[in-house]
């Protein structure tokens, strides 16, 4: 059985927006007839924001939050129990101070279920300032060190570069990875996993899922949503 898997943000929206109008359309049509799993940093609500809920109520499952929050059918059936210590949110806030970049807005550290987002120009920015930032950092490469800073400062934490202006912190081992042996127990271990992820650099939130998935499963690194596009007219 073909499991097709998910990213969302860059991979089948523009970085926090909406889907585009003729991909939704194509996308829905694409997806009768498969197993579909979305697996994103976001939470339920955010992913909904950007693909609408036609999409995430078609898809058989949604592994929000890198996993740690599991909804089937739109139904919620697992999340895991996890709360970041008052030091690691602490050391955010150092960094937030350490920061070359002077632009900053608000919502810096933003509790899901199970991860932490955190962003240096904040969640509130505007589009602009998005991807303003983002373009910064591509030269800087500051999610990076930081992420490896926190990984450095707390051995039982993981951080890793999501979307363009963040980096999701969670426990050690409860990353996007997670997928895998979930998606075999629940679909049949011979099932062969289809992944498309716009993250799958070392560092990126897309990498632990697609490192696991040898053959013979398929991952499939694209660009933007085009580029998704692409490939599933090829499929």
């Amino acid at each position: 059985m073909d499991v097709y898997v998910f990213d969302i943000d860059g991979t089948l929206t523009p970085s926090r927006l909406r889907i585009d109008s003729e991909f939704e359309q194509f996308f829905i049509n694409w997806m009768e007839g498969k197993k579909i799993v979305f697996v994103t940093g976001s939470d339920k609500a955010k992913t909904i924001e950007q693909i609408g809920d036609n999409i995430w109520n078609s898809a058989d499952a949604c592994l929000q939050s890198c996993s740690n929050h599991i909804f089937e059918g739109g139904v919620e059936t697992y999340k895991i129990d996890w709360k970041p210590s008052n030091e690691l949110i602490s050391f955010l806030e150092e960094l937030l101070q350490e920061t070359k970049y002077t632009i900053k807005t608000s919502n810096h550290i933003e509790e899901r279920i199970g991860l932490l987002n955190f962003s240096i120009v904040g969640r509130d920015c505007t589009q602009e300032q998005r991807e303003a930032y983002y373009e910064w950092d591509s030269k800087s490469g500051e999610r990076l060190q930081f992420a490896q800073q926190i990984m450095d400062r707390f051995p039982g934490i993981e951080a890793s570069v999501g979307g363009q202006i963040s980096i999701d912190i969670h426990p050690l081992g409860a990353n996007k990875s997670q997928a895998k042996a979930w998606i075999l127990n629940n679909f049949g271990q011979e099932s062969i996993i289809h992944f498309y992820g716009d993250k799958m650099s070392p560092g990126g939130n897309d990498y632990d899922l697609a490192k696991v998935l040898q053959q013979p499963h398929k991952t499939y690194s694209v660009t933007d949503w085009k580029d998704t596009m692409k490939h599933l007219k090829e499929q």
